[in-house]
């Protein structure tokens, strides 16, 4: 019997009020994930044509077409996000009249400098510089995403004794 009285009260103790629950979930940096989350819903909603040009080296393409699966076409901007546990106090925050600026020096984490532009209390750009280094490769990759008008994702690698190769995807709707 008095075990399980000992497992009764370690399940009572492991059981945190839903205060405690919201305190642990809390994101210590601009919850990126989330504003995706709800751009990709509102634009499968939508379901606007996108002039979509894509920039391989030298060579383009440009086509209008449908997305039907938002989530999927912005996970380069989810993946981004800075909330991640590993990367807790990684990153410098600033404030200006234009918005949020987050920046980190650490090598262990590739986002180098997410902002958040402003205007009048509305988001209305995201600019994310993400880099990887080692010895062998190098990558550069940029992210760009205007509400209701744009989105860029521009990628320069360079891997060692190889020619370097660049490309651009710009969405616009």
């Amino acid at each position: 019997m008095r075990k399980y009285a000992l497992l009764f009260v370690g399940f009572l103790m492991s059981c945190g009020t839903p205060e405690q629950e919201q305190r642990s979930t809390k994101l210590e940096y601009f919850d990126l994930k989330g504003y995706f989350s709800k751009e990709a819903t509102s634009l499968n909603r939508s379901a606007a044509l996108v002039n979509k040009t894509v920039v391989v080296n030298d060579s383009t393409e440009e086509k209008q077409v449908k997305i039907t699966n938002w989530e999927k076409e912005l996970s380069a901007f989810v993946d981004a996000d800075i909330n991640k546990a590993a990367w807790k106090g990684a990153f410098q925050s600033r404030t200006t009249e234009a918005g949020l600026q987050y920046t980190s020096t650490s090598e262990k984490v590739p986002v180098k400098r997410l902002q958040i532009f402003k205007r009048n209390g509305k988001i209305s750009g995201i600019l994310i510089v993400l880099e990887n280094s080692n010895y062998l490769y190098r990558s550069t990759d940029t992210l760009r995403y205007y509400p209701d008008s744009l989105y860029q994702i521009q990628k320069s690698q360079q891997i060692k004794l190889m020619s370097p190769k660049r490309y651009k995807i710009t969405g616009r709707f």
